[in-house]
């Protein structure tokens, strides 16, 4: 999937060079599409070329028929991308376009295999209805208290268009390694990470079509050395759109987790998501209250600024468990921005003991009677 180099390409008097578009579509016009003596440009694949320092991604969409043979395309033209003087890293994204009329397509999906991760044992959604309500803060935080726990722990950034991970773990910047065909995870605090955040820049945008975001999100999947994992948390975008649907019908989930914070918009919000994954019978495993209540550190006066109860009486209405709360608090905030989340933070201290209390149960709820989590005092 990805392309990379270990030194800095450099032109001949020590600088970078500065790569333009015409010298990748140049580049990618020496690939023969293995379509009839065709390269990838004259049959119009080549789409979204996006640059920034060195690092350059693209999209080949092809006819969907021919999509599972033209892997060594996308091989080639990644290859001859990254032979350019300069460029540091390649990701080449390869998808198909749909040939059937749309109402055709609606009416007869077609069938994909599902995307088997054999060295994982549970994987886990953490997901939510609408934006704002702190789910890759609730995400980040229970893979780390997963691994606090004792289990070893993976966290997959789903959000292509809003990658946080990098940020919110400490790894804005860096970049994994590729070995031949697989690309090494980075880590962060105990945990394996993959996110497109580390492929792009940071205020670099991904203007992508649904297909282009399922290919990526399948290639990260599965061109990544994931090694043994007990855990692997799923960092989803927020609603009920194709990534939710392509995750919960391909990948092998073992539940998911729906975050909320207690007012009534977000509460409507987080029910269309978890009556999402019951319609497609992935199983609900709780609802998480995030931002429930805020302690004033001058006085020790609580406030509800956002209400408060609202996500455990949606619960007990919906026939889920509520998993537990978690306040509203600037340290979960700036901890987080800073790359080094409550949960490493502050380990004693009653916030993350909330997200290890969590993750406990969690545990307890996927693994059954496999290894035992410890028991979490919420002192």
């Amino acid at each position: 999937m990805v392309s990379q180099i270990n030194a800095q390409k450099a032109n001949g008097h020590g600088l970078m060079a500065n790569i333009t578009r015409e010298q990748v579509i140049n580049a990618l016009k020496t690939v023969d599409s293995g379509t009839g003596g065709l390269d990838v440009v004259a049959r119009e694949w080549v789409k979204d070329v996006l640059i920034k320092d060195g690092h350059i991604t693209f999209t080949l969409e092809v006819p969907a028929r021919l999509g599972p043979q033209l892997e060594p395309v996308r091989a080639a033209a990644e290859k001859v991308v990254h032979a350019l003087p300069g460029v540091l890293t390649v990701t080449a994204v390869l998808t198909a376009q749909n040939e059937k009329p749309a109402a055709a397509a609606a009416a007869t999906p077609p069938k994909r295999d599902r995307i088997e991760l054999p060295t994982v044992k549970y994987i886990l959604a953490v997901a939510s209805g609408k934006g704002g309500v702190g789910k890759s803060t609730t995400a980040a935080n229970l893979a780390l208290a997963f691994s606090k726990l004792g289990h070893s722990a993976a966290l997959f950034d789903a959000d292509i268009f809003g990658p946080s991970m990098p940020r919110m773990l400490g790894l804005a910047g860096q970049k994994p390694r590729a070995e031949g065909k697989t690309v090494i995870p980075l880590e962060a605090h105990g945990v394996k990470v993959m996110s497109i955040g580390f492929m792009i820049a940071e205020d670099n945008p991904i203007i992508w079509r649904g297909p282009m975001v399922m290919g990526a999100l399948e290639q990260m999947l599965r061109d990544v050395r994931w090694g043994d994992v007990d855990v692997m948390v799923v960092d989803m975008p927020p609603g009920t759109g194709d990534t939710q649907l392509t995750m919960s019908q391909r990948v092998p989930l073992a539940g998911a987790v729906i975050v909320s914070t207690p007012q009534d918009i977000a509460l409507l919000d987080a029910r269309k998501g978890l009556n999402m994954f019951r319609r497609v019978e992935v199983p609900i495993l709780g609802i998480v209250e995030n931002m429930s209540y805020h302690i004033c550190t001058n006085c020790g006066h609580r406030e509800d600024i956002f209400d408060h109860g609202g996500a455990k009486r949606t619960a007990a209405e919906l026939d889920a468990e509520f998993l537990g709360e978690i306040p509203l608090d600037i340290k979960i905030r700036v901890t987080s921005d800073g790359g080094i989340p409550i949960v490493v933070s502050d380990p004693e201290g009653p916030h993350a003991q909330a997200y290890l209390k969590i993750a406990a149960r969690i545990w307890e709820k996927i693994a059954g009677g496999g290894k035992k989590s410890p028991t979490i005092s919420m002192n």
